[in-house]
This record gives C-alpha cells, structure tokens and sequence, in this order.
C-alpha cells in the first residue's frame, strides 16, 4: 500500500509539472487535476514574475510564460524555500545557456542582475569582527558582506523592451551593490580599478596600503605617492558609504 501511494504521489507530481508529457495517474477525475494545474503554475510563475519584472516584460508574456513552464516542468530545485526561487531559476537559466537553448545571450546575466536586490534584502550574512576607527592603509580592510561587486559581459542595467543588445560590448560591466543602514538597496557603477581593489581587498590578507601597492603594479602607475593618497582618500569614502566597515582587529 505504502509503494503503491507512493508510486501514485510520484505520477501525480509528474503529470503537475508537465501535464503534456506525463499522463494522470488513473482515476482522477480531470476537472478536478485542472485546477491543481493551474494553481501550481500559476504560484510558481507569480514568484518568478515578482523576481524578474523587467525580464518579464522585455520577453513579452507568451515568452515569459513559456520560459516559466519550462522550468516549472524541466528544473529540479536544490532547495524548497519560496525565497530561493529566484536563484534556482538563474541556475535554471545558466543551464540552458549551456546548452544553447536560443535565449537571449544576456538573459541569464539579466536574471542574475534582477535578482540582486532580493538577494540583497533577505541576506544575514554575520557582519566579521572589526575595528570601526582602524587605520585603512597601516591596516587589513574589512569588506561589508552585504556589499556585492558584481561583473558582467552585458550591459544589465540598461536591457529592457527598447534595448535588447545583440552583442557585449568590449568593456564589462562592472557593478557594487549594498544594503544600506535603511535596508535601502544602492547600485554604482564602478572603475576596473575599483573593482579589482575589492577584489584584493576580499582576500583579506593585504593591508590597505600593499594592497594599493599591489594595484598600482597591475597598472603600471609611476607616481606611487600620489596614488597612494588618492587610494587613502578612496578607501576613507568607501568607509563612509559602508562598503569597508573599518579594519581588523
């Protein structure tokens, strides 16, 4: 009795999920298996559409729904939570880029880039010990962990309906993205050279001032000195807006 539920509960879920391939299980009564249909899918694509809006809107509904269907049927998700269904439908998109299933070559970026600020606002993260009023450059700079730099091939903050690029441009978009003290999300765009600081920073090994040092090699800068104070100034506002919250202790 208890394999045979099981086989049923099996079959049901199946058929739930991709109705066009997979028959009910006999005996129910399909009046009754629409409406589970409808709401199933209906709850799965309102999730998706309150993550990904401007995805939505840029591929237009019968897309957008038929993307949905796709990865309400094909997906199988790594966890159960609600507030994880945007980041399963990203891994869902990246798949499919993989094997080159003719979306958008953006699309997958785009999701990412849309879910960002859910991620963002649900994130605990535990803030790391630190010294609020430490000296940046004598010593280690700690990264915020609700401050994201982010990289992208596409130009993400710009793709909607009136602008679907065909090709990346050469430069990459570069992105940091933080929670303020008012759960307000901020988005900047940022300089390589900015970029790759954090990206020093994130090792969280260098003081502030080899890691300048070390930024300053990369790109073959000759005055030293005055970089160095323009990096000293640069690490001061990141303080400031909460991207460095001081320095180890």
């Amino acid at each position: 009795m208890a394999e045979a539920l099981r086989q049923q509960q099996f079959e049901l879920a199946a058929h739930l999920r991709d109705p066009d391939s997979h028959a009910a299980p006999p005996g129910l009564e399909d009046r009754r298996l629409a409406i589970y249909r409808d709401l199933f899918f209906n709850n799965i694509e309102g999730l998706l559409s309150g993550n990904f809006p401007v995805i939505r809107k840029t591929l237009g509904e019968q897309h957008w729904r038929s993307l949905a269907r796709q990865f309400y049927a094909q997906h199988r998700s790594h966890t159960p939570l609600f507030a994880e269904i945007g980041r399963e439908f990203i891994r869902f998109l990246q798949e499919r880029a993989e094997g080159d299933a003719g979306d958008p070559a953006w699309l997958a970026e785009m999701a990412q880039y849309e879910w960002v600020e859910l991620g963002l606002q649900v994130a605990d993260n535990e803030t790391p010990a630190h010294d609020a009023d430490g000296d940046l450059l004598t010593g280690i700079p700690v990264l915020s962990p609700i401050a994201w730099p982010l990289a992208y091939a596409w130009p993400v903050q710009h793709i909607g309906p009136d602008y679907q690029p065909e090709m990346p441009p050469e430069a990459p978009t570069l992105l940091l993205v933080r929670r303020d003290a008012q759960y307000e999300i901020r988005f900047a765009e940022i300089s390589p050279l900015v970029y790759r600081l954090i990206e020093i920073l994130r090792a969280g090994e260098n003081s502030g001032r080899h890691a300048l040092e070390q930024l300053a090699a990369e790109a073959g800068v000759a005055d030293l000195p005055a970089f160095i104070e323009q990096g000293r100034a640069m690490l001061v506002r990141m303080r400031e807006e909460g991207t460095l919250l001081g320095t180890a202790p």
